[in-house]
């Protein structure tokens, strides 16, 4: 994904999200999409990322000076980056499944409680920090960020073994949670907003490229130390009650 002729190729394809829509005053807005999430904790709430999160931010900058057209690319606000470790329930099927079941979000959480507390107690490398760090830009169809890669096979595996045990849990399943195993580890920095019919996507495309090549000399690491269940209303802010599960790596 982090060659040139790969974002020649992505490019191609961008379109404008959903997720934001133009607002009467000018620019672009978030829209609702209610939902839940697990994740690190956002840079607002982070203890650990201060520097990562910090040149992420820089990066976020550098994107979006890419192009004249200041539409194109809607930033995401950087209190809320974060790196999503599983997605549970979004959008219509969040709001369909609260229409059904009253204790739909009380039910799931409680299950997510269980989840985090097996998952804590069979861990076998306790204390040992999981480390991931910037591979490259990545350009998806509808928004941009960066992709992750682990440091190591253990790194990969404690993440991708906590997936296996959220969608493999049967009472999660019963609250119509789907199993999702395709996992591109990644943070979003913006999402395609306005994509005019004359775009030069060629340039823009190399453009990325070079980008990417600046950073590849300056790949902070992203320290993995927890996992927390999150609600959201839309791409703007992520949050959680004090009593809401939680899952310490380390």
């Amino acid at each position: 994904m982090m060659l040139p002729e790969a974002y020649r190729s992505q490019v191609q394809h961008i379109q404008e999200s959903y997720k934001f829509q133009p607002a009467k005053n000018g620019g672009r807005q978030a829209v609702a999409f209610p939902g839940y999430t697990v994740m690190t904790p956002p840079w607002e709430e982070e203890t650990e990322n201060l520097h990562f999160y910090g040149k992420l931010e820089n990066y976020q900058k550098e994107i979006l000076q890419l192009t004249l057209n200041s539409d194109l690319i809607v930033p995401v606000p950087p209190a809320s980056f974060h790196l999503t470790l599983a997605d549970v329930i979004w959008d219509d099927a969040f709001r369909d499944a609260c229409a059904k079941n009253p204790q739909f979000e009380e039910q799931l959480r409680r299950c997510f409680a269980e989840i985090f507390q097996q998952y804590q107690q069979a861990m076998t490398n306790n204390g040992i920090p999981i480390r991931w760090q910037i591979l490259g830009l990545m350009i998806m169809p509808r928004a941009v960020g960066v992709c992750l890669v682990p440091q190591d096979q253990r790194c990969y595996e404690q993440i991708v073994n906590l997936r296996r045990a959220i969608y493999q849990n049967p009472q999660l399943i019963a609250l119509g949670i789907e199993q999702q195993y395709h996992f591109t580890a990644h943070i979003t920095l913006g999402y395609f907003g306005e994509v005019p019919a004359q775009l030069d996507r060629d340039r823009l495309a190399t453009e990325f490229s070079d980008l990417n090549q600046q950073w590849l000399t300056d790949s902070p690491q992203f320290l993995v130390h927890r996992a927390e269940l999150r609600k959201f209303d839309d791409m703007t802010r992520y949050y959680r009650e004090p009593d809401w599960p939680v899952l310490n790596f380390s």
